[in-house]
């Protein structure tokens, strides 16, 4: 989530007893932690099960879905909501994801979602496919990739969000009730949103690498788009009228792959030429997703990606003679998210050194200094910096990596996924003796991996609080979740239309757990001391967000193939994975 957004505070009739839950709470917490810190009824935490978090996780997009739901939606309390969207403006913006507690959808951080997850997908489909997860994977990517190309109604136009969030903010309702503000706001040549067609075409491109391999129903959805484009890249597809059932059978996928190419080629030609941030363009989104990093990290990401993509130099080269202009090779991060993109676009750049890409030998000097900052990234996350402490990722007493205290979890996520990916890049390169050679020491790709199955292991309950960070997963974990749709009666039990200061009334301030589990949802989570407050009015630690879950996707798949294998080479029933 932001930092900044804006919540609306609890109507005054309920001031006292809401005060007073939050001292209890407050106090519980306390005894919790210090119970914690003495080691007082301390267990063995339970073995950590990554297939668990991974099928849960899948589960969570589900539970955020906007439009009208498919026959086999997985979560039974959600219904269909936002069945009008875009028809104000006259088009069709049905679908989507919620990307949080409330019922907004806000185009920048909903397309990092489907990035992170086709990332993970991309680097990690084998793991989730022996999960038995792909399908559902493939249809949390689709449900968002369908609603960007519904989005993107002309070459240049894109509409940026759905809702309006200080309207929102005033309401407690389910989305099945929702009787706010539907407006619909756009980017364009006069409102450029450099950053938003930049991550969009980022998430389209990364999808269409997942989709090579999809499902040739999906193709066919997707075909009026591609038969409206005239890019180099699809002019394989022979006129509508020759259009016959045997020929799309054959190439449905490449119609699939080609659209979401095409949409992102597109979406990042926009962004490029009309140069500008979206939040200049719409006020009402700089409370909420205001882009402080800017548009130039998005458009380097979106170039690799459509670089990674459709293997075009010409991206490659775009990334490279824009290095340090665009802050490439300048920024040295210490977070990775959905704003700032800079951490992930040096280790796509590093990927290409280490893998030996061909198109990377003319650019080398230059990627080299992408690289020098990707591992200074992962070298920070590691402790490994030199300098004055600032150069490193801070950690909690529990060992949580603390980036901020609203939603700190986010950073969690993103950087356990970079660190599983770079492990694995590092694993398969020529690098002398596969280390990353940090400030302070060298670091093998096991130790990147370890690091990254500690934080995992942090927000799946192993830390100070014995406490789940992943609603849904494990014994205990936060269950009065800031989430409008989970903490109201389902509308399926009880159709009784809930309106906007009821839901605060009869459900916000109340001190019982929600009456919907959020399964697979990952929390804001605790601040820099590993204390946490469970209180559905304590939004930045118990909201969660899409883009906290995405990452997330890829690291459990991995570590869930890696615990099997161990598994299996301890029994002796795996042998050909102890090799």
């Amino acid at each position: 989530m932001s930092r900044g957004r804006a919540r609306r505070p609890a109507p005054a009739g309920n001031v006292r007893a809401a005060g007073l839950q939050a001292l209890l709470l407050l106090l519980v917490a306390s005894a919790l932690q210090a119970a914690a810190a003495a080691g007082i009824g301390e267990e063995e935490p339970a073995a950590v099960d990554y297939g668990a978090a991974l099928s849960k996780s899948l589960l969570y997009f589900e539970a955020q879905r906007s439009g009208r739901l498919p026959h086999n939606q997985r979560v039974p309390w959600r219904g269909h909501s936002g069945l009008t969207d875009g028809l104000q403006q006259g088009v069709d913006l049905v679908g989507g994801y919620y990307d949080a507690g409330d019922h907004v959808k806000f185009g920048l951080p909903m397309a990092f979602t489907v990035t992170m997850l086709s990332w993970g997908a991309i680097e990690f489909g084998d793991d989730v496919a022996a999960a038995g997860e792909r399908g559902h994977a493939l249809e949390a990517i689709k449900w968002g990739t369908d609603y960007f190309v519904k989005a993107h109604t002309e070459p240049f136009v894109y509409w940026a969000e759905v809702g309006d969030g200080d309207t929102d903010h005033y309401c407690w309702q389910r989305p099945e009730d929702m009787t706010t503000s539907r407006q619909a706001y756009r980017i364009d040549k006069d409102n450029p949103g450099s950053d938003l067609a930049g991550e969009t075409a980022a998430a389209l491109a990364a999808a269409s690498i997942v989709f090579r391999r999809s499902n040739p129903h999906y193709s066919h959805l997707l075909l009026h788009h591609a038969q409206q484009v005239s890019d180099r890249s699809i002019d394989w597809i022979p006129p509508r009228h020759t259009l016959s059932p045997s020929w799309l059978a054959s190439h449905s996928l490449r119609v699939c792959c080609a659209v979401y190419t095409v949409h992102g080629v597109q979406l990042f030609e926009f962004g490029d030429r009309y140069q500008g941030t979206y939040d200049s363009s719409i006020a009402e989104v700089r409370s909420y997703y205001a882009s402080v990093s800017g548009y130039r990290d998005e458009l380097l990401w979106a170039a690799l990606w459509l670089h990674r993509a459709t293997g075009r130099g010409e991206y490659l080269r775009y990334a490279v003679d824009r290095a340090e202009s665009f802050g490439g090779v300048g920024w040295a991060m210490t977070e990775f998210s959905w704003d700032v993109k800079y951490a992930g676009v040096q280790v796509l750049a590093a990927k290409l050194l280490l893998e030996g890409d061909p198109q990377a030998l003319e650019h080398r000097a230059v990627l080299e200094q992408y690289k020098a900052k990707a591992e200074h990234y992962l070298c920070a996350c590691l402790g490994l910096n030199g300098g004055n402490g600032s150069d490193n990722v801070d950690r909690s007493p529990g060992g949580m990596l603390y980036v901020r205290q609203w939603n700190n979890l986010q950073y969690v996520s993103s950087a356990a996924f970079l660190l599983t990916a770079y492990s694995r890049y590092l694993s398969g390169s020529g690098s002398p003796g596969h280390l990353l050679r940090c400030p302070r020491g060298a670091a093998a790709p096991a130790e990147l991996l370890a690091l990254a199955r500690s934080q995992a292991d942090y927000i799946l309950g192993r830390n100070p609080l014995r406490l789940s960070y992943m609603v849904g997963y494990g014994r205990r974990y936060p269950v009065r979740v800031h989430h409008r749709g989970a903490s109201i009666v389902a509308h399926k039990a009880n159709s009784r239309f809930i309106g906007c200061m009821q839901g605060f009334d009869d459900w916000f301030g109340r001190g019982r757990g929600n009456p919907n589990v959020l399964a697979g949802a990952i929390v804001g989570g605790p601040n820099c001391r590993d204390e946490f407050r469970d209180d559905r009015g304590n939004y930045m630690q118990t909201e969660a967000c899409t883009y906290n879950t995405a990452p997330m996707v890829g690291v459990f798949a991995r570590l869930h193939r890696l615990a099997t294998a161990e598994e299996g080479c301890r029994t002796g029933s795996d042998e050909a994975e102890c090799r």
